[in-house]
């Protein structure tokens, strides 16, 4: 209950009676008597002082990605018959040691006040907020009681995410003659799912003369739904492949990729090395389940990169579409692979590594961007995708 200015003041008042007693001086003696009533009357004032509080905590937003700005709101109402002494608020923030302190002045009967303060997200991962307590304390600083006022809250911080091109459209997606996925133009019965531009190669006999009268050029039946763009997001999640902060740097890496395809329309998946395997998907549902698995993914002493690539991209699973391949550079990570699957879907494999101009050994590599301290994976991702034949993109750049 004493505070460290009390409990300085208590062992002085004892010292100054001691040596009043002791060499006779009788002003130390009413000096130190005089300083230990100080600190009995603080401990008598704290324990007698009740305060009736509601107090509320919001998280605004409550996911965030990595970087961005977060603020908790405090809602202090006064529900007690008589006014608050000054107040104390003390707000813990578990996991990064640190807190929040808020000071109040006294809030008259039935009075409400609100605070705010800015939250660190500076990393990815659950930051705890509470519990919070409420401090009361004498006008000297001398004692001091605490107690509970709201419980703990939880923020998620997602990876930061860069602006990045979407995966390419790999085969088996369909496209208009601009390279995006096919529209539907008009659709009639059950049998028919739609009618679009005609391109080459196209059955003759799948002209729609009649629609094609209307729009003055060829069009053609389509008699079944078009394959959506599917891209796969591997992540090397594996120990042994990373050097300093470059797993933190893959895992933003694979937020970005993700979020640009979910932009771009794209069903997409992510799957780790963990385990983890997001399955198909493009709603924001989707999106935001991949994010919170990428905010508290960890690397771990198991699963293996070539093992996961063998059984994703086995003849018979299925089409994959467009792959990216996020790892680490570090001597003796495996999972490099060339530029295409046997299915034909393009392979892009991103290597992390630290320093500058390193990895040249993978820089050589067919489909390989390698990413270091000097170079954003916004830029070299970008760059990747527009200069290599044949892995020419659809979709605006995500913002």
């Amino acid at each position: 209950m004493l505070t460290r200015q009390g409990a300085a003041v208590t062992i002085a008042s004892v010292a100054l009676i001691v040596a009043g007693r002791l060499f006779g001086i009788f002003e130390l003696f009413v000096l130190g008597a005089g300083g230990a009533s100080l600190v009995v009357a603080a401990i008598v004032l704290v324990g007698l002082t009740r305060v009736h509080l509601d107090v509320g905590r919001e998280l605004r937003p409550n996911r965030v990605h990595a970087g961005q700005p977060a603020t908790v709101r405090l809602r202090i109402h006064n529900r007690g018959a008589r006014r608050t002494p000054v107040l104390a608020l003390r707000d813990v923030v578990q996991g990064i040691d640190r807190a929040a302190s808020v000071v109040l002045a006294p809030l008259a009967v039935d009075q409400t006040v609100t605070a705010t303060y800015a939250l660190p997200c500076e990393r990815r991962g659950v930051l705890a907020v509470g519990p919070m307590e409420v401090r009361v304390s004498d006008p000297f600083g001398l004692a001091s009681v605490s107690s509970a006022a709201a419980p703990v809250s939880e923020l998620l911080v997602w990876p930061a995410v860069e602006a990045v091109l979407p995966l390419p459209l790999g085969p088996g997606d369909d496209r208009d003659t601009d390279g995006r996925p096919s529209g539907a133009l008009a659709v009639h019965g059950e049998d028919l799912y739609a009618l679009r531009p005609y391109v080459d190669g196209d059955d003759r006999r799948h002209v729609h003369w009649r629609a094609s009268a209307r729009h003055d050029d060829l069009v053609v039946r389509q008699h079944e739904r078009p394959a959506p763009g599917r891209a796969t997001v591997v992540l090397d999640a594996h120990v042994g492949s990373y050097e300093g902060e470059t797993f933190e740097r893959a895992v933003s890496a694979a937020a970005s990729v993700a979020l640009a395809c979910a932009r771009a329309g794209r069903h997409f998946r992510v799957t780790t090395t963990t385990g983890y395997d997001s399955g198909f998907g493009a709603d924001r549902r989707h999106l935001e389940a991949v994010m919170e698995h990428l905010a508290v993914v960890q690397l771990r002493d198991l699963g293996h990169l070539p093992t996961l690539l063998g059984s994703l991209l086995r003849p018979g699973r299925g089409r994959v579409g467009s792959v990216a391949v996020l790892t680490g550079a570090r001597p003796g990570s495996a999972g490099w692979v060339d530029g295409r699957d046997p299915s034909g879907a393009p392979i892009t494999v991103v290597a992390f590594t630290t320093g500058r101009g390193g990895a040249p050994e993978h820089r050589a590599r067919p489909g390989a961007v390698v990413v270091d301290d000097a170079t954003s994976f916004e830029a070299a991702w970008n760059q990747a995708l527009v200069s290599r034949p044949g892995l020419a993109t659809s979709g605006a750049r995500s913002r």
